[in-house]
């Protein structure tokens, strides 16, 4: 579903590192909907992801509280936003109301390229002035 190559990396190895397993957690819940895995592995693999998504947020917000980063209160409101809409599909998933569809799929990694394309990019020239690489 979606493809790691350099146009999503924002020159900074641990937040890369990441990016890319996000994208691998993704590209397994696509798999696993697509040859009808169970809705208990389903709901395993979005409840990693939802973990997973929260920490590398908190990784990147140390380093904007850490920097300085004056655009990080943006960031930070989209990151909010994001994890709303997806603990409110894992609610609505986990109570039988919603299933992993091709639309969920497309929004999860639409946001996430976008995302890394664009707000996050915009803190690599930041990051790497203050030494991280």
């Amino acid at each position: 579903m979606i493809q790691w190559d350099s146009s999503l990396s924002v020159n900074v190895a641990e937040i890369d590192l990441q990016h890319q397993r996000l994208v691998k957690m993704i590209n397994e819940l696509n798999d696993a909907m697509r040859v009808g895995k169970s809705r208990e592995i389903l709901g395993k693999i979005v409840g990693g992801l939802i973990g997973y998504v929260g920490v590398h947020f908190a990784t990147e917000e140390k380093y904007f509280a850490q920097f300085a980063f004056p655009e990080a209160g943006q960031h930070v409101q989209e990151h909010r936003a994001f994890s709303a809409k997806v603990d409110d599909f894992a609610t609505r998933f986990k109570s039988g109301e919603l299933g992993i569809s091709i639309d969920v799929m497309n929004f999860l990694s639409d946001w996430l390229g976008k995302h890394i394309k664009g707000t996050d990019k915009s803190y690599s020239a930041c990051f790497n002035a203050n030494g991280l690489k």
